[in-house]
């Protein structure tokens, strides 16, 4: 068990948390929610005892190991793999370095004899006999291929680091397990293995995510921060969004009913405090008035931004045809000889492991990259609005908000800006802010700012919900259900992509599987998945 006891914590005049108290049990995994900046991945960090709070403590069981989702993907860049993931238990690699280091003398003592006895019993204790086929299972299950296990860490790609270093937070069944957003740089498939993962994972686990299927998934409790605090709710993540409204609801509607009543008394002991003969009675109210308790519902931290995205006209009959496309990047090819046409009404999910392929594809609709051959062709109707997965080469220059947002068109001054901004959550002075101070989910509200601006009637989107909190992905994904023309779009979230797609075109590396379909009838479908399978086999060879 882990517990945090009068955890307080502020900067400045900020207050994060006040008097948090807040137990953790084991065979339960906890989903921690909250807006961007409630203090998500701080308080995991003061659970991890790598942050110091201003007042209270947190107490973890005797002799627990607690693993934590290490977030530099550079601090074992000497390391081959395999041995990063076995750091991940520290007791467990030191035995098994100074075990080997004994076995690999020459001459071997008595001594050695006596201490090799010793760390063969506290080997075995620790199941260090199943440590090569535990890792070996934790990285197939995550997506790395056998021939990265060998290699030194700094030889792989950014996104395979990081499901390196979550390997090494799962492994050795570590008594309390936090994780930090882990299912970033994960493709659905390696998603929904950890998700079964922790489905049989029979400690204490604490998760920090966005993904709203994920934690439908995974979660058994809700640990919602809000209000300077952090309430508990049994059940996964709609359970708790369900039970948090009605509770809301509960307190708003107790509170207008004792602000009607409050009203109603203080209209009573003006009208007749002074008459005589309703004196009495106007005392007597006076007295209820005095009891009476209006609690003053706190200000969550929770705020929706506005999103709405209104094409200036409807798609004509030809939308987008492309033929024979290919493209590749630094000699591998990731696109070949792909044919598409996009019909009316499309809302297209691009899916497939290839994270590299989808993006590609999408810079070349937006005409950001030029395809090696083939061609595309957009209707006389159709124009276009495109979000990057990448978006710094927008920020480049130092800018105010305002002024950013004015460099778009249409251009209608600061004042239209500044209340096109504060629907986006950037309100006051917060729409004076430069751009080089933003966070990555403050430059994603940009460019969705910067989107609606267009009215396209055709809209690409490279996956949208990396760095925004779950209010802000909510709101994109009402935003993008109610809007009537073409979507074309990628994305880790299930949920995103189950409630929005109608259509589903996996990129493999054999060809493209195209289905008018949901996704989750796709996913179900063995007759795609036999399909699949024998794409990516002909794509290989």
């Amino acid at each position: 068990m882990i517990s945090a006891s009068n955890i307080c914590l502020a900067y400045g005049k900020r207050t994060i948390f006040k008097n948090v108290n807040i137990k953790f049990t084991p065979g339960k995994c906890y989903g921690l929610i909250g807006a961007n900046g409630a203090g998500k991945s701080t308080f995991l960090k003061i659970l991890a005892g790598n942050s110091e709070p201003d007042k209270g403590e947190v107490s973890i069981g005797k002799g627990l190991r607690l693993a934590v989702l290490n977030q530099d993907q550079f601090s074992f860049d000497d390391e081959t793999v395999f041995n990063t993931v076995i750091m991940g238990h520290r007791r467990l690699y030191s035995v098994m370095a100074e075990r080997e280091a004994i076995y690999a003398k020459e001459e071997f003592t008595e001594e050695d004899g006596v201490r090799s006895g010793e760390l063969e019993t506290e080997f075995a204790e620790m199941n260090g006999y199943d440590v090569e086929s535990e890792a070996a299972i934790l990285l197939s299950g995550l997506g790395i291929p056998e021939e990265l296990r060998h290699k030194k860490m700094k030889e792989l790609e950014g996104g395979d680091k990081v499901r390196v270093l979550l390997a090494q937070a799962l492994f050795g069944n570590p008594d309390i397990l936090l994780l930090d957003e882990p299912t970033n740089h994960l493709d659905l498939k390696s998603i929904q293995w950890l998700e079964e993962f922790l489905g049989r994972f029979q400690n204490t686990v604490i998760v920090v995510s966005h993904d709203r299927h994920f934690l439908n998934q995974a979660c058994t409790h809700i640990a919602d921060i809000d209000f300077g605090t952090i309430r508990t709710y049994v059940g996964n993540y709609d359970f708790w969004y369900e039970a948090s409204q009605l509770v809301l609801k509960q307190k708003q509607d107790a509170n207008k009913k004792a602000s009607d009543k409050a009203n109603e008394l203080k209209d009573f002991i003006a009208r007749f405090s002074s008459n005589a003969s309703k004196a009495k009675q106007a005392t007597s109210r006076k007295k209820l008035l005095d009891k009476l308790d209006i609690e003053e519902l706190p200000t969550s931290s929770r705020k929706y931004p506005f999103i709405l995205f209104k094409p200036e006209r409807p798609c004509g009959d030809i939308i987008l045809e492309v033929k024979g496309l290919s493209k590749s990047i630094d000699g591998i090819k990731v696109l070949d000889n792909l044919d598409l046409v996009v019909n009316k009404g499309d809302k297209i999910a691009f899916v497939g492991g290839n994270s590299v392929a989808k993006t590609t594809l999408m810079q070349i609709l937006a005409g950001e990259l030029k395809p090696d051959s083939g061609s595309f062709r957009w209707g006389v109707t159709i124009t276009n609005s495109y979000f990057p997965k990448e978006n710094s080469s927008y920020f480049t220059n130092n800018l105010s908000l305002i002024e950013w947002l004015c460099q778009y068109p249409p251009h209608e001054g600061e004042s239209f800006a500044r209340g096109f901004l504060g629907r986006m959550l950037f309100s006051g002075d917060e729409a004076t802010k430069m751009t080089n101070v933003l966070s990555g989910g403050e430059k994603v509200r940009c460019m969705l700012s910067r989107m609606m601006l267009t009215n396209a009637n055709v809209l690409l989107f490279d996956e949208p919900t990396n760095h925004l909190d779950l209010e802000s992905i909510t709101a994109l994904n009402n935003a993008l259900l109610q809007f009537s023309e073409v979507i074309l779009f990628t994305s880790h979230d299930h949920k995103f992509v189950t409630t929005l797609a109608n259509r589903i075109i996996e990129l493999t590396p054999g060809g493209i599987i195209d289905r008018v379909m949901s996704f989750d009838e796709y996913l179900g479908d063995t007759n795609i998945n036999a399909l699949r399978e024998k794409l990516c086999k002909s794509g290989v060879n």
